[in-house]
């Protein structure tokens, strides 16, 4: 069996047909298509094409070529990119059949292209003195490639153009087995003279930090090594212009249809220590720190493969779609990690994520948490300050909102919101009617269509920059995928007997 991953950003128009031509290879084979945040409609379009989509933790090829290495299954991954319509039909076979045959453990693809400039001035002048015996590939900087996992676990995957030359040094120098790959010809999109500039900037940087024979000092002068750019948290509503309307979803009580950090306790063997947390820790501060400890070690791929095994409410996606063609804004709130949020949001198309930042290294959680600042009043957790903080800094009117949540957990959130609806809440009647505008009681959102009034339609934008780095694990996606089917049914018990009791 083989893993392809494809990185991909904004490539909606194509990555469809990168998917099916993947298809026609003869092996077997896996398809991971990593999303590095995009803005346009690339996880609708591949969906469609029944492929496994994850959410990359940070803008950049790199960090999505790492995720998707992390979330592969098998041995062999080969690495496509997702914007090319002229691959051959057997493109998969020829990048992976030298390392099947046992004669290679990394292959580099070559190809008849337009130009190669920043190869041909820079990547290979600099190889051919500083890594003589790497000289002779004829396209140093491909991205399309495939090499053994256990190899590619142990190397540094560079976030920007750097990447693919690293690779190769990084596999040189690792011992393995290199052999190149003839795969026609490939037509893709000419850069302009400035992409072109920081590519070469970037390659040169990549190999010049490489060269251990060079010392540092030089390496600095040499090519501008330590141009590290600074990592930026997401702004996530920052584009969106003079937004009127907005529905935003709790993600653990009106999404999933299990709690997220119970699923992952159970998951990960620490359910016992999230038990003694959630009786012993009142302050809501101290226990979203303790419970980030549950993750420590645990690499994005696995925090992904949980939220994927957890049902989600029935029929949401077909209401978010709705909602967003009467013109609202779509997002979601929670209370836990931000990377796993943006994971959903981006599967169900929706706009926005409002969340805490579970802090990753290397894609690895380190156990940490910072709580965002719209949460925090006065140093006090206060999740309903969101509101305010939206209305102040996007010019939208809490009135304007509509926030759809749990009636016993969200109490403050149903009340500031301008409709306040609870989903299946889970206290009395009586008590939720006191503070949610609305009810739902069914297992689904559709009576949520006739809550959200209908108005023109407003464009709005979003725009996605990037986060952090650490090493791998895995857990059993079959034991998941049972517990879902469990979930499912628990869940539809819990609401009959809620009903019975008159509490929903």
């Amino acid at each position: 069996m083989i893993s392809v991953v494809i990185p991909v950003l904004n490539e909606g128009a194509t990555i469809r047909q990168v998917i099916k031509t993947v298809k026609k290879t003869t092996r077997k084979i896996e398809i991971i298509i990593v999303d590095d945040n995009s803005t346009d409609n690339t996880v609708e379009e591949a969906m469609k094409e029944d492929v496994r989509v994850i959410t990359s933790s940070q803008r950049g090829k790199g960090i999505s070529m790492r995720e998707g290495m992390m979330a592969a299954k098998h041995e062999i991954i080969a690495y496509v990119d997702g914007d090319i319509l002229t691959y051959p039909d057997n493109i998969i076979d020829l990048l992976t059949g030298p390392i099947e045959r046992g004669e290679a453990d990394f292959v580099k693809s070559y190809f008849e292209r337009q130009a190669g400039r920043v190869t041909q001035l820079v990547a290979k002048p600099l190889l051919s003195i500083l890594f003589p015996e790497l000289a002779h590939f004829q396209q140093p900087l491909s991205g399309m490639i495939a090499g053994r996992k256990s190899l590619l676990s142990k190397v540094y995957f560079e976030n920007d153009y750097g990447v693919d030359i690293g690779l190769l040094i990084d596999m040189h120098q690792q011992g393995a087995r290199i052999t190149e790959a003839n795969i026609g010809k490939v037509e893709n999109a000419m850069q302009t003279w400035e992409q072109l500039s920081k590519m070469s900037r970037e390659v040169s940087r990549t190999i010049l930090k490489k060269a251990e024979n060079i010392p540092q000092e030089n390496l600095e002068t040499l090519g501008n090594i330590n141009m590290i750019r600074e990592q930026m948290e997401y702004s996530i509503l920052e584009s969106i212009d003079k937004l009127q309307k907005m529905v935003i979803f709790n993600l653990d009580h009106a999404v999933f249809t299990q709690n997220y950090l119970q699923w992952a306790a159970i998951a990960f063997d620490r359910e016992a220590e999230l038990q003694r947390i959630m009786a012993d820790e009142t302050d809501m501060v101290s226990r979203i720190q303790q419970t980030a400890a549950i993750f420590e070690g645990r690499n994005i791929a696995e925090l992904l493969e949980v939220a994927d095994a957890i049902p989600l409410v029935p029929g949401i996606r077909e209401v978010i779609q709705e909602l967003k063609k009467r013109g609202y804004a779509c997002g979601l709130i929670t209370d836990g990690s931000g990377m796993v949020a943006r994971h959903i949001k981006n599967k169900l198309g929706m706009d926005f994520v409002f969340a805490n930042k579970l802090h990753l290294v290397n894609s690895v959680a380190t156990g940490e948490v910072t709580i965002a600042d719209y949460f925090l009043k006065d140093g006090k957790y206060c999740k309903s300050c969101v509101l305010p903080y939206i209305a102040e800094q996007y010019k939208v009117n809490a009135q304007n909102i509509i926030y759809v949540g749990d009636g016993r957990l969200d109490t403050t959130l149903l009340t500031a919101a301008g409709i306040g609806v609870a989903f299946c809440p889970q206290y009395q009647r009586a008590y939720v009617e006191k503070v949610a505008d609305k009810i739902i009681t069914g297992l689904s959102l559709a009576p949520l269509l006739d809550i959200a009034p209908v108005g023109p339609s407003k464009k709005f934008s979003i725009k996605l920059p990037p986060i952090s780095k650490k090493q791998a694990r895995k857990i059993g996606i079959g034991s998941l995928i049972g517990l879902a089917g469990a979930g499912l049914v628990y869940y539809a018990v819990k609401q009959m007997r809620n009903k019975q009791q008159a509490s929903c």
